[in-house]
This record gives structure tokens, sequence and C-alpha cells, in this order.
């Protein structure tokens, strides 16, 4: 079998799936968590149902990955005889800035640019450094590891779209753009549903809305990224579970002040304090919010008023930016099984030339399937995204060559 490891490093975490990339199949998947607090393993072999989740001791990532070698290899969980059978390792990066605008092999030079780039990524660039040191610690010698970076399929804009109105003195010295984020799955679904479309993705101009936690709209034309909403940093562009989306700068200063915050308080309130949290005191589920909009919370109402609102005003505006639009998708976590905020985004969209079955998009739940009327001169799809699929197939491209 063609192997591939695909890993997700947060700060206190390591995401994982085991691939077998002949049939692109998951062979295993799970998560080591709680890293440098306590530890918490979850494991699963989705073929057999095997599942198990345990307290474990994660002082740092290398324990971690000590532990995931362990599953994998031994017990009732166990999917191969060692780790020399797999055939490479790809890594999910949050933040390449300028400097990588493609997957590539890992050495420690690339180690140390990762690292480097932790000022632009604290919360991300310096845990996948420590995870890449621990990786290579434990596996066996001359395994390949590949990274994608989020960040790669946005390379693409133009200075018009990434430069912000800041002295230009601030984007030279202190590197300070658009740099967008959510890549690897834009990149993904845009493809997959010009496949689906039966048409070449460099022909077609789409609007890629991901919706979760954390979400992202993007200008996909050509097959290339020409704008997104997500900016400097993850935190810019619509409301999110506990993320703020763009502000007037000038209400955080003011914000800042009157709560007598710090730099770093003010960006704690704004990533993990506010969107769906703070406008409806309900949750950072959107799920939650439904609930609660039927039940007649008005903030809740609100909340999800804006968030539509919002989603709605992008495609708007991308599509004046493409000078047309093909196709919208919707995927993530709410793109792809909210029928609500779906309905919400596209009603009143045939100036557009935008109009959804309803039967069809309440049906539609993580699936690949076309919204949209025969009638619509603009399609409307669900995308379920896949981006460790992306990145096992990226890292397979990048050890080909």
């Amino acid at each position: 079998m063609n192997l591939v490891l695909v890993v997700n490093a947060g700060s206190s975490s390591l995401k994982y799936q085991l691939l077998n990339m002949d049939d692109e199949s998951v062979i295993a998947k799970g998560n080591c968590d709680r890293i440098g607090i306590d530890g918490k393993l979850s494991y699963k072999v989705p073929s057999r149902g095997y599942a198990v989740d345990e307290d474990c001791v994660f002082p740092t990532h290398t324990e971690a990955f000590e532990k995931l070698v362990e599953v994998l290899t031994t017990g009732e969980g166990k999917v191969i005889d060692s780790m020399s059978e797999i055939s490479a390792v790809g890594h999910r990066i949050v933040q390449g800035a300028e400097i990588f605008d493609k997957a590539c092999l890992v050495t420690e030079e690339i180690i140390e640019q990762i690292d480097g780039l932790s000022e632009l990524a604290p919360v991300h660039n310096h845990p996948h450094a420590l995870a890449l040191r621990a990786c290579t610690k434990v596996l066996p010698k001359g395994t390949p590891q590949v990274v994608v970076f989020d960040t790669a399929f946005h390379q693409t804009m133009p200075p018009k779209a990434y430069l912000f109105g800041l002295p230009y003195e601030d984007y030279e010295k202190l590197h300070v753009r658009k740099y967008g984020f959510h890549g690897t799955s834009h990149r993904f679904v845009s493809k997959t549903l010009a496949e689906a479309m039966g048409r070449d993705v460099k022909d077609l101009k789409i609007v890629s809305c991901h919706l979760g936690n954390g979400s992202s709209i993007t200008a996909v034309d050509g097959g290339k990224s020409v704008d997104t909403s997500m900016g400097f940093t993850p935190l810019d562009g619509i409301i999110m579970g506990t993320r703020c989306g763009a502000v007037d700068p000038s209400a955080v200063t003011y914000v800042m002040e009157k709560h007598g915050f710090t730099p770093h308080e003010m960006s704690q309130y704004m990533n993990k304090k506010s969107g769906f949290l703070g406008l409806s005191g309900v949750s950072s589920d959107n799920r939650d919010i439904q609930e609660a909009v039927l039940k007649g919370d008005e903030k809740a109402a609100i909340t999800s008023d804006i968030l539509q609102y919002q989603i709605k005003k992008y495609i708007g505006a991308y599509a004046a930016a493409m000078n047309g639009l093909d196709a919208v998708l919707f995927t993530g976590g709410i793109g792809e099984n909210s029928w609500e905020v779906r309905e919400a985004v596209c009603e009143n969209m045939e100036y557009f030339g935008i109009k959804i079955d309803s039967a069809l998009n309440h049906a539609a739940r993580g699936k690949l399937v076309k919204l949209s009327t025969p009638d619509s001169k603009v399609e409307v799809w669900v995308v379920p995204t896949n981006e460790e699929l992306l990145i096992a197939r990226d890292t397979l491209e990048v050890i080909g060559k």
C-alpha cells in the first residue's frame, strides 16, 4: 500500500490521518490533545469500527508522536507493523507568508523558516515547528516529510487585493498584508466543483464559502485565488464562532482603551470572546444559534442575520471583482450542514442569477450536491472539503519529484 500520514499540529494538539493513497481511503485517524497540559488520545479505525479514547501523558509533541506510533503499530487498533511502511508524512502549516507558494520537502532550514514566521501566526507556526522536529525524531531515518501551506493558494492575489492602506514601509519591513487562510480547502473544493460541473476550473469564476467555527470566502478566478476575506490573520472577514471578523480599527482602539486592555488582551477579546458567542450570548456553535432562533431568541436571530448578510455581501463583491460568476459553493461544517444559512444567503439573489431548490437545500448535508434550479444562471453547490486528502496528494506529488 502507498501510505501517507497527514499531520495537523496545534499548540496543544496533534490531529492525524493515515491514508491509503491507492484508493484514497482513511485507514486510521484521531487526535493527541492537551499536549503540555495532561494528555488525551482519540483513535479510530473506520473500517473496523474500532475507537478508543484514553488519558495519556503528553509533556511535548514528541511524546504525542510516540503514542501515535504505538497505536498505529501495536494492540487492538494496529493497522501497520512499523512506521517504515509509511511512504511519507504531510504536514499542514498555517502561515507560509511570501516565502512559500507551494508544498516542499522538509529540511532543517525549512523548519527554521517556518518557526521564523511565528510572529505572523503565534498560535500555529511555532507548534508546527515543534511537531516537525518531534516527527523527525520518531520516524525511521530517511522518511520524507512534506509541508503544505494554508496561505500558498492565496499567493496569486494581486497587490490591489492584498495590500492595506498603511504606509508602504509597513509592508516592506513588517510584512503587513493580507495573506488569507483555508487555502488548502478552497483549492480542493474549487477543483472538485469544476470536476462535478464537467468544466475546466481554468474556465470558471467561483465564490468559495468555507463556513465553520472559522470562516473565509474566496474569489477563485480560473482556478486561482484573486481575493479572500481573511487578512493578515484569520481574524478578518465575516463573523465566526468566537472571532469578530472585520471591525473599524478605531472601534478596536476605543474598546481597548475603555476596558483597559493590553494589546494581547484585546487580541484575545476579539479572537476568543466575540463573534457568535459575543453577539448572541448563547454559544459559539451555529447549531446552538439556530436552535435559539427557533425559540425566539432575539440576539441569536440578529447574530444569524449578520452572518448571512455578510456572506451575501462578499458574494456580490467578488462577482464584481471577477466580472462574472459561474458558481457559488458552500463547504465546511456550517456550509455543508446548515440549510438555514445557505437558504438565507441565496435568498433574493435573482439579480445575480442565483436560484436554489428549497427541497434539495433542506436535504443536503455533507454530500456533494447541486442546489440551484435548472433556470439559475449561477450554479450553487454543497462541496464537502477534505484538506487531509489534498495534503496527502500534494505530499506524493512532491516526493515523486
